[in-house]
């Protein structure tokens, strides 16, 4: 397959815009899509300004700035993601949603296009299935956020040719990424070990082993891990942490991974984490002190 030249990114988030930017910087034409508006104008502001932080830290030339912002479309009709070489979706973790959106661009793209699931833990052979080019589909799995973090989870379904997989890993090496590659099992590698860690410790809570504040500092002084797991909840969202914890039991069989009940009733509360504004932790009125989200 030739080098990919021109990517569409699914979802305006904080994901799809961090994917969009990795693009744009690394000379790649992107397409964004979203249905909000409102969303796409402010992933626009997000990428353009953290261009010029770039730009200003000596991190990018002024040509790179330049010609990144030049690469970066925006738009609110799928169908204008008809030429692209790859689709990256990076919308809500749901099986169902995903496979609708894939049955989509199955019809809009081009017939050599790759598409590509951002998806943290749902099987990438299901996903395939929604489409009539199986072996064109992927798991291409960013950390958050995209920029930032260096690795990249690829997962081949059961039908991912060769040739998807050395395009894929190429973009992402491209990307100045390490790639890692798993089989297309629930939670694949990341949250696989992740997801049950952060469950266990909202379980020690729950059964009043320590504040939260001991536990995160537990695990940040005594393993080293710059963030504590309930901390670590809260920045992933509580809502996307119990819907893998539901996507391991359903897909690994094994009660163990069944979510922790002050996950769940964090979640039924509106609690969702750092987006929501209260999650494990309140961030309502550092939010208000410094104009904006607080950092962890």
């Amino acid at each position: 397959m030739a080098d990919i030249a021109r990517i569409g990114v699914v979802g305006a988030g904080q994901m799809g815009a961090g994917i969009a930017q990795l693009a744009a910087v690394n000379g790649v034409d992107v397409w964004l899509y979203d249905l909000d508006s409102e969303a796409l104008t402010k992933a626009q502001k997000s990428i353009s300004n953290n261009i010029q932080r770039l730009l200003t830290k000596g991190q990018i030339s002024q040509a790179t700035s330049v010609d990144a912002v030049k690469r970066l479309r925006c738009s609110s009709r799928l169908e204008d993601l008809h030429s692209v070489d790859i689709v990256v979706e990076a919308i809500v973790e749901s099986e169902q949603v995903k496979k609708t959106l894939f049955a989509n661009l199955d019809k809009i793209v081009k017939s050599s296009a790759i598409l590509a699931s951002n998806t943290s833990s749902i099987s990438i052979t299901r996903l395939a299935s929604a489409t009539s080019r199986p072996s064109q589909v992927i798991g291409m799995h960013f950390m958050n956020p995209p920029p930032i973090m260096k690795l990249v989870e690829i997962i081949r379904g059961a039908d991912t040719s060769e040739d998807t997989y050395c395009a894929t890993k190429c973009l992402a090496e491209r990307f100045g990424k390490t790639v890692i590659c798993s089989q297309d099992y629930s939670g694949f590698i990341v949250n696989r070990i992740l997801m049950p860690m952060i469950n266990e410790a909202f379980h020690t809570l729950y059964t009043g082993v320590a504040t939260k504040e001991d536990i995160d500092t537990g695990m940040k002084l005594g393993t080293n891990h710059p963030m504590g797991p309930l901390e670590l909840a809260d920045f992933i969202g509580l809502d996307v942490c119990l819907s893998i914890m539901k996507v391991l039991q359903a897909g690994l069989g094994d009660d163990k991974y069944a979510p922790c009940p002050l996950l769940v009733q964090y979640v039924d509360a509106g609690r969702l984490g750092k987006k929501q504004g209260v999650g494990v932790y309140d961030y309502r009125d550092a939010a208000a002190k410094t104009g904006g989200s607080p950092r962890l």
